[in-house]
Parts: structure tokens; sequence; C-alpha cells
């Protein structure tokens, strides 16, 4: 049998905290009829000047490929949460824009996002969710 390093085993804990937790999220997200990834989605395009983002931006700051980001995209122009627009300036540029449907769902889907996310983590003080986001930004930072 082969003996993992704290470090291996702090990977193998991340990925399965991340695994449990999505799941979770996805669950509690059901209701609005969208997932997680679909939530971070929404949100980085509610954070971008005009709601609107290129794809391949958006599929940088969600974690996706682009072919990933262009399959997570299609449900949502079908459902009207978001509409695909092109650049003025550069045809080959493929733009995505929140709609108003999209921003609405969003404002709901994010009062049940905060719910879960306290439940999740209503056994850590202040303190220790703090200190977790900084070790995971000190992760995040070396990985790139």
């Amino acid at each position: 049998m082969y003996s993992m390093t704290p470090a291996m085993q702090l990977c193998m804990a991340i990925s399965q905290a991340q695994s449990q937790l999505a799941n979770s999220l996805n669950s509690t997200l059901s209701c609005h009829g969208i997932s997680f990834t679909e939530l971070m989605v929404l949100h980085e395009l509610a954070s971008a000047p005009n709601l609107t983002l290129r794809r391949i931006e958006l599929a940088n700051s969600v974690g996706l490929s682009a072919s990933g980001v262009t399959r997570l995209l299609l449900p949502l122009e079908k459902i009207g949460l978001i509409q695909k627009e092109q650049n003025a300036r550069d045809a080959r540029v493929s733009l995505v824009k929140l709609t108003p449907v999209g921003q609405q769902l969003l404002i709901d889907a994010m009062q049940s996002f905060e719910n879960r996310a306290d439940s999740s983590t209503q056994t850590l003080t202040e303190t220790q969710l703090q200190q977790c986001l900084a070790l995971l930004a000190q992760l995040q930072n070396q990985s790139n």
C-alpha cells in the first residue's frame, strides 16, 4: 500500500470536501432549476461591467474550459437567463450577457446559496472562516 504524505492527504481532503459541498449546493439550488456551477456563471456575469463577459473570460473565472462553458451556456440561453451578443469590433469574439430574468433568478438563488453556505459552515468561527479563506487563497496562488 502506498502511504500518503500530509500534502497528498490535504489534496484528497480538499477534493472530497469540494465534492460533498458541490452535491449539497446542487441539491439546494435545484429548486431554482440551476446547478452551483451555473450559479457561479450567473454571479460572474452579474459582477461584470454591463453584465457582459467574453466567453473565454467567463470560462476562466469559473474554472471551465472554453468548450465546457459553451455546453453550460446553451441551456441557460434556452431558458432566457443569458443571451449571446456579438462584439461590434470583432465578430470572432462571442459575448455573454445576463438577462433581467437571469438577474432575478440569481437574486433568488443567492438567498438559497447563503442559507446552505451558512449551515455548511456553522461549526466554524468567523476567525476560522477567515483563516480558511486565506489558506485557500495561498493554495490558489500557488497553483496558478
